[in-house]
Parts: structure tokens; sequence; C-alpha cells
């Protein structure tokens, strides 16, 4: 008995030995490959990669801002609320995006800026596109102070995050609302600013406060704003589309509208004001493809330089009419949809197109997909993959 205890003994103290000679030389293999660090590859700089913080990086456009971005090999961290935003656009740029260190998303609500603060001081950002915003015209006439706060607050608190962590590179997402009803067309960059609704009056507000601390002496900033129309489309590869709630479809885009009464969803197509002073009556809109804006966002990025201001125009320079409009998304749909024509929404206004003469000289940026046909077309086959958003397959 006394013999056969003592060879089971070292026999056990042998194995302890060579588990914990194993753990140690797996703990050095891993310090010393590529990418392993206590803390995340997210949190420090490297020389070679660019690290992009995308505000509302799950909404409409911020995820195809984001997957373009990843394309291009840029770092990406996502934040967002999902107020507005889908986790199903999140899980989609994942499944293509899977490897380490290339995307992040952090669930957080710019308005806290304690939480702003700390995603800042954890991850070691780059530049940022700031697209998180609330971004209806009619819904902005109803909800003002909500639009003041989302808008113009939230950019005041990102701004601020910027400068105590040494972020110096911002491409902010405008809008051509902030020029309101100008009195000449096509609207260059320098068109007076006269915004006649909340929304467009929040953004020039958030503008201002770009500009005035861009123009101070602590600041070295590169700073891009584009003031972009009325967006359409989806990703030509439909991995990505537009998926705006159930309840914001009779605030949202036109298209938005068009495809869910072409689905059924909504017994028709609502049209607000037909006695505007335009050839149809119907107001006039210039509409970008999101696959050109998100180009026009990556060029500015690639151009920004410290110190520097670029305001640009994003759009096609073509106005076509809603009803114009409406006529190509029947087309595009193939459906009979039932259009009932009601008063003039609060806040529209008549006429805007671009001339975007200023961001092809200066950024070398031209819409490619200007056939309006085409662009609903595909997001129309996305809307038929996806009736229920990005719930569906």
């Amino acid at each position: 008995m006394d013999f056969a205890d003592t060879r089971r003994k070292p026999n056990f103290t042998g194995k302890i030995a060579v588990a914990a000679a194993l753990t140690v030389m797996c703990i050095i293999v891993l310090k010393q490959s590529p990418g392993f660090s206590g803390t995340s590859v997210f949190s420090r700089h490297e020389i070679g990669v660019t690290h992009v913080l995308v505000t509302g990086g799950a909404g409409y456009i911020g995820s195809h801002a984001t997957l373009r971005l990843l394309k291009d090999n840029y770092r990406v961290t996502i934040v967002d609320n999902l107020s507005r935003g889908n986790m199903g656009a999140v899980r989609v740029l994942q499944r293509l995006f899977p490897q380490p260190g290339r995307l992040q998303f952090i669930y957080a609500d710019l308005g806290d800026a304690k939480a702003v603060n700390k995603i800042f001081s954890e991850n070691a950002f780059d530049a940022v596109m700031h697209f998180a915003a609330v971004a209806y015209v009619g819904e902005s006439t109803m909800e003002p102070l909500r639009y003041y706060h989302n808008i113009t607050s939230n950019t005041l608190t990102v701004l601020e995050a910027m400068a105590t962590h040494n972020v110096n590179t911002l491409i902010y997402s405008s809008t051509c609302a902030t020029y309101g009803e100008p009195d000449t067309m096509p609207i260059v960059e320098t068109t007076p600013q006269n915004p006649i609704n909340p929304y467009g009056k929040a953004k020039k507000m958030a503008e201002d406060i770009i500009l005035d601390f861009t123009k101070s002496k602590k600041s070295n900033m590169a700073v891009m704003i584009l003031r972009y129309f009325n967006v359409i489309g989806s990703d030509p590869e439909g991995r990505l589309g537009e998926a705006p709630r159930p309840e914001l479809r009779e605030h949202g885009r036109i298209s938005g509208a068009c495809f869910a009464a072409a689905l059924g969803i909504v017994p028709g197509l609502k049209v607000h004001g037909t006695d505007y002073h335009t050839a149809d009556g119907t107001c006039i809109r210039d509409y970008i493809d999101v696959t050109d804006l998100v180009d026009a966002h990556v060029k500015a990025l690639d151009k920004a330089l410290p110190g520097k201001v670029g305001i640009y125009n994003v759009g096609t320079g073509q106005g076509r009419s809603v009803k114009e409009f409406v006529e190509a998304c029947k087309k595009a749909t193939g459906a009979s949809i039932e259009v009932s024509y009601f008063t003039r929404r609060p806040g529209d206004y008549a006429e805007v197109y671009s001339d975007p003469s200023k961001i092809h000289r200066e950024l070398n940026w031209t819409a490619q997909y200007t056939d309006l046909g085409q662009s609903l077309s595909q997001a129309w086959k996305w809307q038929k993959d996806h009736p229920n958003g990005y719930g569906s397959a």
C-alpha cells in the first residue's frame, strides 16, 4: 500500500508541472503574436490604420458609410442608441467583417455626455463621421425641442469630446434644409442659409458651433461639412437597405412610403402639396443615391486638412418633381399604387436642387448613380427581399 501511494504522487505532481509549463508557453506565444494586448486594439493608434467613429452607424446612411469604410480597410467604431437605427444592419456588417480589430458596436446615447466622454477615453479615434440625428422635416415641426436637443446639443457634446481627447478630424453630416427657400436655383455653397423648419435650423446651429470652434486658437481641426439633398437607393450588392420604423413612415422619406404602399403595408401613398409654383404643382427635389453620398464622405475624409474647413453640397444637380418620383417608383415596383393628395406639410419648401461644381472641382467627386429609376429599382429589390426590414431574410 505504501509503495503504491508513493508511485502515484510524483506522477500527479509531474502532470501539474507539465500543464503549468504549457500554460506559460501559450501566454508567451500569445504576447508575441500580432494584435495581442492587454487592451483592445480599438484603444490604441496604429501606423497605417485609420480608426473612424461613425455616430449613427446603425442607421440608413451611417450603415452604408460604415460598409464603405470597412471595404476600404478603415477601422470602425459605431455608436448608436438604436432609436432610429437597426441592430440588424450592424449584424450584417459584423458578418461581412468578422476579423478582430475591424468593427465594434457601442450602444450609447450622444445626449449622455459622461458616456460619450468615456467612449472617447477608451478608444483611439483618428476621425469622426457624425451622422447621428433625427432627420424628418415634418416631425421637426411637431417636436422642435427634440430636434434641437438631438442635433444641436448632441453635436456640441461630440465636439467637446473631440477637443478633450485630441481627435482633430470631423466629417459632419448636414443638409440642404439649412438653405430654406432660396431665391435662385441651383443652390451653391454661398447661397444664404435661411432655414424654415426646426430640422434645418438645428443643423445650421450645429454648423455654426463647429465653425466657431474651428476659428478659436485652441483648434487645429480638419472639418468637412457635407450638405446633402434627398437620399435614395441602397447597397448595389443588396446587403443593406432602408428600414424605417413603422411609426415613422408618416414622416419618413418618400421612397420608404412608396415602397410600403407597393408592399401593401400601408393602403396608399400620401403626397403633400400640389399648389407649389412648379411645373406640376409638387415639390422639386434633388435625389442623391446613398452609394454616391458615402463616396463623397470618404473623399472628404481623404482630403481633410488640419486647420481647414470644407463646405460642400452633395447632389446630382438635377431637380425632379414629387409626381415624377412617384411615377418612377410605380415603374420600379411594378405595383399599382394608390396616390392621395393632401395640403402642404408644414416646413416644406417648393424647390431645392444643387450645383455640385465645387465638390467636383475640389474633391473630384461626381454622382455616378443618377438614373432615378435604377436607384429605385435597386432599393426596391432589397425591400422585396426584406419585407420586414432587417427582421426578415
